[in-house]
C-alpha cells in the first residue's frame, strides 16, 4: 500500500462527505470561483458525481455514501424513464457511472434493465448507413447531423456492455463501426487527434476535422487525445482487435512526448506557450486511466511499459502534490478546463477530472477499475 495514495484517497473521502450535504438534490458540474455549479440533472456530465459517490463506498463501506448513491442513481433513472435531456452521445458517460456500477456492485436486476435501456437510448443516435454515432442535435440535423466527437470512445463501452449481457450482437456491432470510424478520422498521421469530424449524413463521405473547445481545428485539444487513449485501450478489452490497442499506445506516446516539464497537460498541446497558458489536470487524471489500462497488455520489460508506467507514477505524483485542493474545498484537483476556447470554466474544478482522478488513485492503490467493463 502506499501511503500517499491512501492520504489522497482519504482526502477526497472527507470532500465527499461534506459535499453530499452540500449538494443534497442536485448535481456538481463545473466551478467558478472554487464553487461548483449545480443543476437539477440536465447535464451530460451528472454520472460522475454518481460515480464518485459509488468509487467511495466501494473503497469504505461506508453507508452513508451507498445511500447518497442509491438516491443518485435513482434520480438518473428517473432521468432516464422520462427521456429527460438524452439527446446527447453521452449516455455512457451518464448511466455506466451510475445505473452500471450499481448493477456491478449489488447485481440489482432493475440496474440491470435500465442501463441496458440506457444503451438502447444512445442506439438511437447511431447511423448505420454511414457508421456513426451522431454527437449533438437531432437525426438529419443540417449542421451536426453528419458529426461525431472523441468523446464517443469513452460511451462505446456501455455498447459493449449491452451486447455482452444481452447477447444482442447489435450493440456490439455499433461500438466497433464507430471505433473504426474514429480511428480513421479523428487519429492523424502523426498519432494527434481531431476533436471532432463531419461527414455527408445521406453518403458518409468525409468532410473535414475540426474542433469545438481546442485552440484550433487542426490543433491537439489534449481531453480529446486522452479520451482516445483511454477510449481505444476499452475497446481492445472489449475486441481484441490489436488495432485498437495499437491506436492506444500510439496516442499515449504521442501525449507523453507533448507534456511539459511537470507532466500536466496544458488544455491544447498547439496553442501559443506563453506564461499564462493554462492547464488541464482533467486531461491528465483522464490519461492517467488510460495508461494504467493500458499496462495490462504490455510486456513490463518493454519500453512502452517502463515509458507508461513511469509517467502515470509521476503524473498522479504531480495531481497529489501540487493540484489536489485543501481540506474544505469541493472539488478534489484544480485546473481543470472545461472549454478555455469558449470561456467555460477555463481553469477551475471539473467534475470529471475529480471522477478520473480518484479511479486513477485506486487504480493505483487497489487495482479497482470504474465501472467500464466488468471484473468479477
Amino acid at each position: 500500500m502506499s501511503e500517499q495514495y491512501v492520504k489522497a484517497i482519504e482526502e477526497v473521502l472527507s470532500k465527499v462527505e461534506k459535499n453530499i450535504i452540500t449538494y443534497e438534490e442536485q448535481f456538481p458540474h463545473t466551478s467558478n470561483d472554487k464553487v461548483y455549479e449545480l443543476n437539477p440533472n440536465d447535464n451530460w456530465t451528472n454520472g460522475f458525481w454518481v460515480g464518485i459517490l459509488w468509487q467511495v463506498y466501494e473503497y469504505s463501506g461506508n453507508l452513508l455514501f451507498k445511500h447518497s448513491a442509491d438516491e443518485k442513481t435513482d434520480q438518473m433513472i428517473n432521468r432516464l424513464d422520462q427521456n429527460r435531456d438524452l439527446d446527447t452521445h453521452d449516455i455512457g458517460f451518464l448511466y455506466i457511472p451510475s445505473t452500471g456500477a450499481k448493477w456491478q456492485l449489488e447485481k440489482d436486476i432493475e440496474a440491470k434493465s435500465k442501463t441496458i435501456a440506457a444503451a438502447d437510448r444512445l442506439m438511437q443516435r447511431y447511423r448505420e448507413h454511414i457508421g456513426i454515432i451522431q454527437a449533438w442535435g437531432p437525426p438529419n440535423d443540417p449542421e451536426q447531423g453528419g458529426r461525431i466527437i472523441i468523446d464517443c470512445l469513452m460511451n462505446i463501452p456501455l455498447l459493449f456492455w449491452a451486447s455482452e449481457v444481452t447477447n444482442d450482437n447489435k450493440y456490439r456491432e455499433a461500438a466497433i463501426a464507430f471505433a473504426d470510424t474514429a480511428r480513421r478520422y479523428l487519429v492523424r498521421g502523426d498519432d494527434s487527434t481531431y476533436h471532432t469530424f463531419y461527414f455527408d449524413q445521406e453518403t458518409g463521405q468525409p468532410i473535414r476535422g475540426a474542433t469545438q473547445q481546442g485552440y484550433s481545428d487542426g490543433s491537439t485539444w489534449t481531453r480529446g487525445q486522452a479520451w482516445a487513449i483511454y477510449g481505444f485501450a476499452l475497446a481492445y478489452r472489449y475486441t481484441k482487435n490489436r488495432l485498437y490497442l495499437e491506436t492506444s499506445l500510439r496516442t499515449a506516446k504521442y501525449f507523453i512526448n507533448q507534456l511539459p516539464d511537470n507532466l500536466i497537460a496544458h488544455w491544447d498541446f498547439d496553442v501559443p506557450l506563453d506564461k499564462n497558458i493554462k492547464p488541464d489536470s482533467s486531461a491528465s487524471a483522464i490519461a492517467a486511466c488510460g495508461f494504467h489500462e493500458l499496462l495490462d497488455w504490455l510486456d513490463k520489460n518493454s519500453k512502452e511499459y517502463k515509458l507508461l508506467y513511469s509517467t502515470l507514477v509521476k503524473s498522479m505524483d504531480t495531481l497529489i502534490s501540487e493540484y489536489a485542493t485543501e481540506e474544505g474545498s469541493q472539488g478534489f484537483i484544480d485546473h481543470g478546463s472545461y472549454s478555455v476556447r469558449e470561456g467555460k470554466s477555463p481553469d477551475d474544478y471539473v467534475i470529471w477530472g475529480d471522477y478520473f482522478y480518484l479511479e486513477a488513485l485506486l487504480r493505483l492503490e487497489t487495482n479497482k477499475r470504474g465501472y467500464w467493463y466488468e471484473t468479477n
